[in-house]
């Protein structure tokens, strides 16, 4: 076990406890940490120094459990140091440079996202969406900025009501928006003429399965059953890398009191924070390369970021 200085912990702590949300947002802070930390931590010994990186890096990404793009960029930071610096002070020097190229790939990857899947939303369209997601919000502000008439629907988001974050946005883009209770959503689907579906993602395998907030599948189903196309953002670079190896993406648990503060005594409380929606429920990924079959994103992947592939 490492000692970790108090600037470094505090970011580990707040994403944890969610105080860092968003699998980008969870990214861009994640790293910075990491660079702040390999320049201020002193090692004489460059495998010293890069084995005390390696373990920050452990603690860092498996803060919570479904962050792929924290964990590409540590290993991207990573790579590139032990391929590039011959000293200490040399990697010190590198490691800010690097830090800022990973945070520059997520917003270069975001802004062709949400420009991608603006152009898939038409005029006069009824959209839903679930949970918050700055890529999915981004492409239906987009989309309005753009003069198109839009209407949203989306869910409350139980039990950390992620959902009125989306809210607060689309109301303040002067969006017509209307939220409906989690279980609502098949409800709103049959009856509100839903056009498209769009959701964000936390992660994506290489068999081109998401992972999202709970809800998300039954979400793609009920917009199968009333043919209704059902879209994911994600940046590729939330891609799964141990999953090219058969690995299987690993869920979140979160604590029960989420779910209820003071239950009677002897109740379980089961509180998933992530599930899967597998390839056959999703129309189609919207990504910085383009839009595309779910069952592509690894031969995309080799194409973009053949990097992620040496993850594991």
């Amino acid at each position: 076990m490492i000692e970790l200085d108090d600037k470094f912990q505090k970011i580990v702590d707040d994403i944890r406890a969610l105080r860092i949300q968003g699998a980008t947002n969870i990214a861009i802070e994640g790293v910075k940490a990491f660079s702040s930390l390999a320049e201020r931590i002193d090692f004489s010994s460059l495998p010293d120094y890069f084995e005390h990186l390696k373990k920050a890096s452990i603690i860092l990404s498996t803060a919570r459990a479904t962050e792929p793009a924290l964990r590409n960029g540590l290993h991207f930071i990573l790579y590139e140091l032990e391929h590039q610096a011959s000293s200490v002070s040399e990697a010190k020097e590198l490691v800010s440079s690097l830090s800022q190229k990973y945070v520059e790939m997520l917003k270069d990857s975001k802004r062709k996202v949400i420009s991608y899947g603006a152009h898939r939303i038409r005029d006069n369209s009824v959209i839903m969406t679930h949970c918050h997601s700055s890529l999915s919000t981004g492409i239906i502000i987009e989309a309005h900025r753009q003069g198109k008439n839009i209407e949203v629907f989306l869910t409350e988001t139980r039990p950390k009501w992620q959902g009125r974050i989306t809210a607060k946005e689309m109301v303040d883009a002067e969006i017509p928006t209307t939220m409906v209770v989690d279980s609502a959503m098949r409800y709103v689907i049959n009856r509100h003429n839903v056009d498209i579906v769009i959701t964000g993602a936390d992660a994506i395998t290489s068999q081109g399965t998401v992972i999202n907030k709970i809800g998300t599948r039954l979400l793609a189903l009920a917009a199968r059953e009333m043919d209704v196309p059902f879209y994911t953002a994600i940046n590729l670079l939330k891609y799964d890398a141990s999953t090219t190896i058969g690995k299987l993406s690993a869920i979140e648990f979160r604590p029960p009191s989420e779910v209820w503060e003071d239950p009677p005594k002897g109740l379980k409380i089961l509180n998933p924070a992530f599930e899967t929606v597998s390839r056959d429920l999703i129309d189609g990924v919207i990504t910085e390369a383009g839009i595309f079959a779910p069952s592509l994103v690894y031969m995309i992947i080799k194409e973009n970021y053949p990097f992620m592939l040496l993850n594991e």
